[in-house]
């Protein structure tokens, strides 16, 4: 989070730090904790490539496709139809690895596009009779982003209802990790 940060072109990051490598690269200086001796490492292409795999996992592993962006597209048409809006409007960031700057503005402009491309096939597809209304998408950054997953288990474990829905040691000790498929809040999971 300290030296890394999500680009809005990696064609043009890569050629930003090819014509002057020295004003983008950082060093990262440390301390081996085996044997107590200072390090220095300098962190390149790493600092955007890193983030990148949320919107290109196939830099990782080709098994995987599905970018974050359509990851919460598909997430969000599984809802309800008359939820879909709302929920596009309000994409909220939480965890850790949300932190990445310029995060948020990357999402919002990846997920905008998605829908705005599934608009114009709708309306390709009805001969241009259907001419959709647009969708407003709002990714929201907020103070308590880095901690907010944190925060709102704590909140349902200071619930009264908590101890109804979660399951004890004992429970897990008698049926095993399937007990975990089920799950009073969400029903069962497979």
């Amino acid at each position: 989070e300290k030296y890394c940060y999500i680009c809005p072109d990696i064609v043009k990051e890569f050629a930003k730090y090819d014509v002057d490598p020295r004003k983008w690269i950082k060093q990262y200086t440390g301390i081996n904790a085996i044997n107590q001796r200072k390090f220095v490492i300098d962190v390149g292409y790493e600092r955007f490539l890193g983030p990148e795999i949320f919107f290109h996992p196939e830099f990782a592993n080709p098994d995987f496709m599905e970018s974050i962006s359509d990851v919460v597209d598909e997430v969000i048409q599984n809802c309800p139809i008359d939820v879909r809006r709302p929920l596009y409007k309000n994409v909220v960031l939480s965890g850790g690895s949300t932190m990445f700057r310029d995060f948020g503005r990357r999402l919002q402009r990846d997920l905008k596009r998605v829908v705005d491309a599934r608009l114009r096939l709708s309306e390709e597809l009805s001969g241009g009779r259907i001419k959709p209304k647009p969708v407003e998408v709002q990714v929201i950054t907020h103070h308590m982003q880095r901690y907010a997953v944190w925060f709102g288990g704590s909140m349902l474990a200071s619930t009264p209802e908590f101890f109804q829905v979660c399951h004890t040691k004992k429970d897990y000790e008698e049926y095993g990790p399937s007990i975990c498929r089920h799950n009073p809040v969400f029903g069962v999971m497979s």
